[in-house]
C-alpha cells in the first residue's frame, strides 16, 4: 500500500472530526441532504462530513477507516472514483427519493464502499478480489439490516440503501 494513501485516509477522517468540532460554533448540521429542496442539494456533497453527535461520528469512523484502507490497498486506481460515485450518486438518490428529513453522516459512503468491495470481487472473478469480497461480507454482513426502514426514525436507511446502490453502480461503471 502506498503510504500517501494512508495519510490521505487519516486526513479525510481528521476532516470529519474537524467539521464535527466546527459544528459547535457554526450550525453546519443543517446542511445535510433535505430531499427535494433547493437547500438540500448542497447536502449531497456535505452530508458525509456532518454528524449528529460524537457517538454518531465514532460509530462511522472505524468502518470508514477499515473500508477505505482495504479499497485503497487493493483497488488504488479505482478508489477515488468509488468514493466520489458513492457520495454523489448515493446523495443524489437520497435527495430524489428519501423521506423528508435532514440526512447526515458518512454511513451512506460506508455502505457504498462495502457494496463495491463485495460485488467487485465476484465481478472480477479472481482469487484475491473474491477473498476480499468474502471477508468484507463476513465482517460487515450485519450492515444488510441497515438497508431497510427501522423503528429508529433518526437513522437514514435511505442513505444506506442508496449508498450501497451507488457502490454497485461504481463496480460496473469502473470495469476495465
Amino acid at each position: 500500500m502506498n503510504y500517501d494513501y494512508v495519510k490521505q485516509i487519516f486526513g479525510f477522517i481528521g476532516i470529519l472530526y474537524l467539521v464535527w468540532l466546527l459544528d459547535f460554533v457554526l450550525p453546519l448540521s443543517r446542511f445535510g441532504i433535505v430531499p427535494r429542496t433547493q437547500q438540500g442539494l448542497i447536502g449531497i456533497v456535505t452530508a458525509p462530513f456532518l454528524h449528529a453527535n460524537i457517538r454518531h461520528l465514532i460509530s462511522n469512523t472505524l468502518p470508514l477507516l477499515v473500508l477505505l484502507l482495504v479499497l485503497f490497498s487493493f483497488y488504488p486506481r479505482k478508489a477515488v472514483s468509488v468514493v466520489i460515485i458513492s457520495i454523489l450518486l448515493g446523495g443524489l438518490l437520497v435527495w430524489l427519493l428519501g423521506r423528508n428529513a435532514n440526512h447526515i453522516g458518512a454511513s451512506g459512503l460506508i455502505y457504498g464502499l462495502a457494496a463495491f468491495l463485495i460485488v467487485n470481487g465476484f465481478n472480477e472473478q479472481k482469487t484475491i478480489p473474491i477473498l476480499i469480497s468474502i471477508a468484507v461480507a463476513v465482517i460487515y454482513g450485519g450492515l444488510f439490516w441497515g438497508l431497510f426502514p427501522s423503528f429508529r426514525a433518526y437513522i437514514s436507511w435511505e442513505a444506506h440503501l442508496f449508498g450501497a446502490i451507488a457502490g454497485i453502480v461504481a463496480v460496473f461503471a469502473l470495469r476495465r
